[in-house]
């Protein structure tokens, strides 16, 4: 009889955990889309058994779903930050700012999330919380339409999805390694999208 160490054993490749599979799951996913991916796709990437692979997650499925719940729950949450400022203006900015930020530190989770097609139902799901999340922001963007804030005479859904199909781009050309600094990004976001939406008082009389 062997004395035991109280560690749990490890299984598969040395150097691979639960994160590697995880991170190697979205990336072949964005690169290869998901219904294209399979097991032996992850596998052979990662150069692990099938069983090794199940020892850290039960299926593909559960990769995608908890990529899903990452890119989700950041974006959930930069949300209920946004939601506890005082003042319209403040809120609006202050969800541009942080959907900037999880973008950018979340880049391949948020991409796997823009490019759901919603064949599954853990996609789908995720993309009924996506459409609550934009219905929270376009009563924002209603809200600030009521302080003079943003033009009136534009539909507060139609702003919304311009303000983050602005955000949503950058998943195709952001560079975790790159030159913009995620900071300014955000700021150079917020002012393009906000300004842009800003009433013209001094328009020309018709």
């Amino acid at each position: 009889m062997t004395a035991t160490t109280g560690r749990p054993s490890r299984r598969g490749r040395p150097g691979h955990d639960r994160e590697d599979v995880i991170r190697a799951g979205v990336q072949l996913f964005n690169q290869q889309g998901y219904d294209a991916t399979s097991v032996s796709d992850l596998t052979a990437h990662l150069g692990l058994t099938k069983s090794a692979l199940y020892h850290h997650v039960e299926s593909k499925a559960q990769i995608l779903e908890i990529a899903l719940d990452d890119a989700l729950g950041g974006l959930e949450a930069a949300l209920q930050d946004a939601l506890r400022h005082p003042t319209p203006a403040e809120r609006l900015t202050a969800i541009v700012d942080g959907a900037v930020r999880v973008l950018t530190e979340r880049q391949p989770q948020v991409t796997l999330l823009l490019r759901l097609r919603g064949n599954s139902p853990i996609e789908l799901a995720a993309l009924e919380r996506r459409r609550r999340f934009d219905h929270t922001v376009t009563g924002l963007v209603r809200e600030a339409q009521a302080e003079g804030l943003v033009r009136d005479d534009l539909d507060a859904g139609v702003a919304t999805r311009l303000i983050f199909g602005m955000i949503n781009s950058v998943v195709e050309w952001y560079r975790p390694d790159g030159p913009v600094d995620p900071e300014l990004l955000g700021a150079e976001i917020r002012t393009v999208a906000l300004d842009g939406l800003r009433p013209r008082h001094d328009a020309p009389q018709t």
